[in-house]
């Protein structure tokens, strides 16, 4: 028999939101582990002493933090969702009275007391903190890598450099935050002071134009380090999204492990792109195993001898042609060798003349030859390629890929919604927190 809905009002009702939440949701798993106290001791130098209470910080970040959980980008429409799911009302400390805040309260925050005082990065980094205490994540092996992010500006908006741009008066708040920081040091973004740019968003001046996949945009890179056994993302640091820029991020994730962390990556693997003989070298310095494919352009001679060719005499500081003939170094090894990173060394005219074997070597009167000058750490790296655990690296290396499809394919974040080196950073630390 059919049955039928029986449509009545109770006077009273028994409800308990601790029932209504089950025991395998996602926000029950999140919140077992999370502890955000440190919220309002963290904001509190931001907030008068006197006037009406104003809306709970740690509410506000718990409320982020199911948008980026769920997918939610709009402040508008999380701020519904909370109102009506039972589950992120328990999630944010609400009862069934409690009043969810207005959208815009979001937005005035994140660009004010939020962003002044660093929070997001701060809940980042105390999420790291206690994975680490707790054993869930370690730096034994750690891999780094760098993902291409569109900006929220439009290719065709831009001017020629950074002194065309809008004075700070006239200005939007992103292009304010980028002539702010070109003016004054700030630790954890310093990728924006670099030498100028041939074009320069109006609407985001601190991404950089990238043509990496064809169409040329202006785009943010979204570096991630992360410890290869547990998954758990150890660092995040926003770069506009140049080649150059990407071990300059790097260097600053690890450089904040240690000091914030008082951890060091035992091994560190990373695709070719981080095979500098600087990177390698800064990396090796710290005592970091380096597991990274070298950078090696020396066979690209067209079909001529290559520096495998020559032999290099150390205590000498020459190389020897297979003639037997010395190429020495030229030039101040500590001024322009420092600025290019290598040492040029070349032969004498009157050696190469009459040489039975010049035209195999050189087109040009001389030979010449570029030294790098971390030649001994990139010969040490090299080494290590043909090792097991070297090619182990590799294979853990893919893992990185991995959190950057999920963020990308599952929150759906193709294009960054904030705008400024802080507006991305904020998005790149809520987006990574929930893969901690």
């Amino acid at each position: 028999m059919m049955g039928r809905q029986i449509e009545h009002a109770s006077l009273f009702y028994e409800f308990n939101l601790e029932d209504r939440v089950p025991a395998g949701h996602l926000l029950r798993r999140v919140d077992a582990v999370l502890d955000l106290s440190f919220v309002r001791r963290h904001m509190a130098a931001h907030y008068s002493a006197t006037g009406r209470p104003s809306i709970d910080p740690e509410l506000m970040v718990r409320m982020l933090l199911i948008g980026y959980l769920f997918g939610i980008r709009s402040e508008r429409r999380l701020c519904e969702e909370v109102d009506l799911n039972l589950a992120y009302r328990w999630f944010c400390r609400l009862d069934l009275a409690g009043k969810v805040p207005d959208h815009s309260t979001f937005t005035k925050n994140r660009h004010g007391r939020f962003r002044e005082s660093g929070l997001m990065r701060t809940v980042f980094e105390m999420s790291v903190e206690q994975c680490l205490a707790a054993g869930t994540a370690s730096t034994t092996h750690v891999a780094v890598d760098g993902s291409h992010m569109r900006a929220s500006a439009a290719p065709d908006r831009c001017v020629a450099s950074v002194t065309d741009l809008p004075s700070a008066d006239q200005a939007s708040r992103a292009v304010r935050e980028y002539l702010s920081d070109l003016d004054q040091a700030c630790p954890d973004l310093e990728g924006v002071r670099r030498s100028a740019a041939k074009r320069v968003s109006l609407t985001d001046p601190a991404a950089a134009l990238s043509r990496k996949h064809g169409k040329a945009r202006f785009a943010y890179g979204m570096n991630a380090l992360i410890d290869t056994e547990s998954g758990v993302v150890l660092g995040v640091q926003a770069a506009p999204e140049r080649f150059a820029d990407e071990p300059e991020a790097a260097r600053r994730m690890i450089e904040r492990l240690r000091v914030r962390h008082d951890a060091v990556p035992q091994v560190l693997t990373a695709d070719k792109a981080y095979g500098s003989g600087p990177f390698l070298a800064w990396i090796e310095e710290r005592g970091i195993e380096a597991h990274v494919p070298v950078i090696d352009r020396t066979h690209q001679t067209e079909g001529r001898m290559t520096h495998a060719d020559f032999g290099y005499d150390k205590e000498g500081d020459r190389y020897l042609c297979p003639q037997g003939k010395p190429l020495r170094r030229v030039g101040d090894a500590s001024g322009e060798a420092r600025r290019s990173g290598t040492t040029a060394y070349r032969s004498r005219a009157s050696d190469c003349k009459g040489c039975p074997i010049k035209t195999r070597c050189t087109t040009s009167s001389t030979r010449a030859i570029s030294r790098s000058l971390h030649q001994d750490v990139r010969v040490t790296v090299q080494a290590r390629q043909a090792t097991e655990a070297f090619e182990r690296s590799l294979r853990l290396r893919k893992r990185v890929e991995r959190l950057f499809a999920c963020v990308k394919h599952n929150d759906g974040l193709h294009r960054l919604r904030l705008r400024g080196l802080r507006g991305a950073d904020e998005q790149f630390v809520l987006a990574e927190r929930r893969r901690i």
